[in-house]
């Protein structure tokens, strides 16, 4: 089975196992916010990817494979992160919930490069991925807490990205 499919169903059934699915209304802009950050990436990165899933069978292309992770694991993943966040419940418990939440991704990221169904370019790696992680996961939190605050400091953080990494946003997206 594709590793990219597994990655929706396990994302769906455990939404739906660990009954998150009733708590998605007051999650939503969050499950939209991570969504906007996956496209954003593809926009901006499209013809120069610092990152790539590789489709792992012939009729599933990279399209319907970013759609699956925009619209279905990121969203998902937004759901059951703030669903089960340790509200109040000391400091050490928060930071575990983080820390489980960095190593899922980081682990399946870890499969997925040792499978070759992603891709690393342009100086980007598992390792940055794990500090991009250790970013990303806060900035779903925060935002949904303040959104407006998390649009303010995405911009910077984005920026941050684009130069460290120098992505050619100057030059056509056909021309990259």
């Amino acid at each position: 089975m594709s590793m990219h499919i597994f990655l929706m169903i396990v994302s769906i059934v455990a939404v739906w196992f660990r009954k998150d699915y009733k708590n998605w209304q007051p999650m939503y802009p969050t499950m939209q916010y991570i969504a906007l950050g996956n496209l954003t990436y593809n926009f901006l990165c499209a013809a120069h990817w610092l990152w790539r899933m590789t489709p792992d069978i012939d009729w599933y292309n990279f399209t319907l494979l970013e759609m699956g992770y925009t619209f279905v694991v990121f969203p998902a993943t937004a759901l059951m992160f703030l669903s089960r966040y340790p509200e109040g419940q000391g400091f050490w418990r928060i930071i575990r919930h983080y820390l489980c939440w960095i190593g899922i991704y980081v682990g399946f990221e870890y499969i997925m490069q040792a499978q070759g169904t992603i891709v690393y370019k342009y100086g980007w790696s598992l390792a940055w991925s794990a500090i991009f992680d250790c970013i990303m996961f806060p900035f779903l939190r925060l935002h949904h807490k303040r959104p407006l605050l998390t649009f303010i400091l995405s911009i910077p953080m984005a920026l941050f990205w684009l130069w460290l990494f120098d992505i050619p946003t100057h030059i056509p997206i056909e021309k990259r």
